[in-house]
């Protein structure tokens, strides 16, 4: 039987205990037209299932929580239930779109079935159409989630051939076999912890490296514990939300880049923390230094593992410098926070945290999970993502990918995340708000227009 990891069975937790959350991502692409009929795109992705077999499987939890819930296959599982189809209401523009997202994306998905979908929508103007991939944060990260345009979308018009299907179900575990193997794993814990230390403990140079960079990012991650400055970002929520996004050049920001320091991320992340800023302004609240903690997700894949489907993500929990109202120093101190985040060992210990809890029972984690949600935290303002995607063109049935925008869940208390998504040229945003809490949330997103236009004007030294 193969498990969830701690960290992926957490997002299914989470969405348990705060059960007016969904947890799934997704990301919505919009094509050139015209638009394939259903039956055309409904068997486009069927040829191509062989090559995820997670699509054909649901999660089945173990008894009592004994142990991590598993993966089983899914002799049911129909391709049309998850292929949708719908149409925008005209004009069709951005407003409708960004509707149709976020009310796609309040829905919790299914857990008797394969935790996907695929929503089509017609009416954009000029033939074009769109694609919502819609996966539960159980499945994938952010990065696999974008390894999946590889395998169902093409890299030239020309597409490619069917995949040969041999797929033969396997029958799903009973209660009673799945208590007993999580007992026996139970009773075989403390030797396999002890195996893992032994390996580790056979390169004594690395375990001394990995040990101390682990404790410095737990004494540096540990300063999150305490609340940030009250502001009107964070608070109860509803479970509506509201959905908006913006673009920006890829070359703007390479631009800023030479001339100002700094990664794609840092950029990004300035311009983001100049858009909070401006959405408390607009609110009548004074930036605080410390009222925007944000968390940001840091992946630990080793090259080679993009396309495993599963979360392999660390963290870092820095504060956004929203007091700064010079576009500059907010990007100079974007960077030097990221940096000392990083050579503080924060994302190690992330790491360590969530393999130590791979070789321990899986009880302690469904529990604690439970714990943290029922103690609201006042820790963290908002999430923001970035994940790199294709750098060239995708093409499905033959279309041409025009844009790629990016949605991330929120849930305890964090009001608003951001999303960062890059495609052929483009950085996209997209922005997740609740819907009664964050009625201003264009706001933000023209605000993180403006913060850019500002840092390449800088850039221009005018």
């Amino acid at each position: 039987m193969e498990r969830l990891t701690p960290l992926s069975a957490a997002f299914l937790q989470a969405e348990d205990e705060d059960t007016r959350t969904s947890m799934a991502i997704s990301s919505t692409a919009v094509f050139e037209g015209p638009a394939p009929t259903h039956e055309e795109f409904l068997a486009h992705i069927a040829e191509r299932l062989p090559l995820v077999p997670r699509y054909r499987q649901r999660i089945q939890t173990v008894p009592l929580d004994l142990a991590a819930p598993v993966w089983v296959d899914d002799p049911t599982m129909d391709v049309g239930w998850h292929v949708r189809r719908t149409a925008l209401p005209a004009p069709g523009g951005p407003a409708e779109l960004h509707r149709l997202i976020a009310r796609v994306m309040t829905q919790r998905m299914d857990r008797s079935r394969p935790l996907w979908e695929y929503w089509v929508a017609e009416g954009l103007p000029g033939g074009r159409w769109a694609v919502l991939q819609k996966v539960h944060h159980a499945v994938v990260d952010g990065v696999s989630g974008t390894e999946l345009y590889s395998v169902f979308f093409d890299p030239s018009r020309a597409g490619r051939a069917p995949v040969a299907d041999n797929w033969v179900p396997r029958s799903a575990p009973s209660p009673v076999s799945m208590t007993a193997a999580a007992l026996r794993e139970l009773a075989l814990t403390p030797a396999v912890g002890l195996r893992a230390v032994g390996a580790v403990a056979r390169s004594p140079r690395t375990l001394a490296r990995s040990s101390v960079r682990a404790v410095q990012g737990a004494l540096s991650l540990s300063g999150a514990a305490l609340p940030t400055a009250a502001s009107s970002l964070s608070g109860p929520m509803g479970q509506q939300r509201r959905y908006a996004s913006c673009q920006i050049g890829l070359d703007e920001v390479r631009t800023i880049r030479r001339a100002l320091g700094g990664s794609v991320n840092d950029v990004a992340l300035a311009a983001i923390s100049g858009a909070f800023r401006e959405l408390l302004l607009s609110r009548g609240e004074e930036p605080d230094a410390h009222a925007v903690r944000t968390l940001v997700p840091v992946s630990v894949r080793a090259p080679g593992e993009e396309a495993i489907l599963d979360n392999r993500v660390s963290l870092m929990l820095p504060y956004l410098p929203v007091d700064l109202a010079d576009p500059v120093e907010r990007l100079t101190s974007v960077r030097q926070r990221l940096a000392e985040a990083t050579a503080a060992g924060g994302p190690e210990a992330g790491v360590a945290l969530t393999s130590i809890a791979a070789y321990g029972p899986f009880l302690p984690v469904a529990l604690g999970v439970r714990l943290a949600f029922h103690l609201p935290q006042r820790q963290l303002v908002t999430v923001t993502t970035n994940v790199r995607g294709p750098s060239a063109p995708v093409y499905a049935l033959g279309r041409r990918c025009e844009q790629i925008f990016p949605y991330v869940p929120i849930a305890d208390r964090v009001r608003i995340g951001v999303s960062i998504f890059s495609y052929a040229g483009t950085l996209s945003f997209g922005v997740t708000g609740d819907y009664d809490t964050v009625p201003d949330i264009d706001v933000l997103c023209d605000a993180i227009v403006e913060a850019t236009v500002e840092l390449l004007h800088a850039a221009h030294g005018t």
